[in-house]
């Protein structure tokens, strides 16, 4: 199996450990990937408040670029925003062609046309749709056995493109946590929102969401995600909630691919996992 790859800004900055471990994993199963050559920022949520037209003609010019290769169609987009704003440019030029002659309008000026012929999938969606889950079970040999795992995979991946997953009641990471040994976490929080950019302008507002989500996975050995947002949210004010709310709600939070990783016998270091803000040591003390 081979994919375009767009791994987006966050990938190659703040969330690094999930482009590292996306690629071992991936290569691990057989899998190849080719980045997008000279791919762009999608303009994440930024560019809309600023111009509508803008943060399609951002998208549009990736996926434009991504059509030169006649040879593969599917890009394969780890981080759930991009892969929303991707989806949403693919989805709406089959729509609304008067837009796409103005998003191709702009691309004119890099000599560049979108037709709207290729498909942007989610990581999640080609691990538990095309990956060989028994290859996963075989090489990792049950070694995540005894562990309890939280999947979590937040508002974007599943929402409102609902293409490989259910977003009221999403399941497409259990078989994956199972195949490695571990047990799924019950809980009925892993499609709700973190909070994402609230946690920043109105603070009060997206840490409840945070501390309701933290607190829903007590009894977890650790919480999984997809989202590089999701990811930084339940990360980084573990401490500050827990203060505020006078319990420990401290709990390491693993990106999908890094947990995938270990159990397949990668170390911490090659999926990355010194670079994740939540306190990974005792999970890594029973995984490994």
């Amino acid at each position: 199996m081979k994919y375009l790859y767009y791994p987006g800004c966050s990938l190659e900055g703040t969330s690094a450990e999930y482009d590292i471990s996306t690629r071992l994993l991936l290569e691990a199963l057989d899998v190849q990937l080719e980045e997008i050559e000279d791919w762009t920022c999608c303009g994440a949520t930024a560019a809309e408040s600023y111009s509508t037209l803008l943060s399609y003609v951002l998208c549009a010019r990736t996926l434009s670029l991504a059509e030169k290769n006649k040879d593969l169609r599917q890009i394969l987009v780890p981080c759930s925003a991009c892969y929303l704003n991707l989806k949403k440019t693919e989805d709406i030029v089959k729509k609304d062609k008067n837009l796409l002659k103005k998003i191709n309008r702009a691309l004119a000026e890099e000599n560049l046309v979108f037709k709207g012929d290729v498909i942007v999938r989610h990581l999640l969606d080609v691990l538990s749709k095309d990956v060989d889950i028994e290859k996963i079970q075989e090489i990792s040999q049950n070694k995540m056995s005894g562990l309890i795992i939280a999947p979590y995979y937040g508002c974007q991946c599943l929402r409102p493109f609902a293409v490989f997953d259910d977003p009221e009641d999403p399941h497409s990471m259990d078989p994956l946590i199972q195949a490695t040994g571990a047990t799924v976490f019950e809980w009925d929080m892993g499609g709700q929102c973190c909070g994402a950019s609230n946690t920043s302008t109105k603070p009060a507002a997206g840490m409840a969401l945070v501390g309701k989500i933290l607190d829903g996975a007590k009894g977890a050995d650790a919480i999984l995600t997809v989202c590089p947002m999701c990811q930084m949210n339940l990360e980084s004010y573990q401490k500050k909630i827990s203060h505020k709310q006078g319990v420990d709600l401290e709990i390491p939070v693993l990106f999908l691919p890094q947990f995938l990783g270990l159990a397949m016998g990668k170390t911490q270091r090659q999926v990355g996992l010194e670079l994740n803000l939540s306190n990974t040591r005792a999970f890594a003390a029973k995984a490994i």
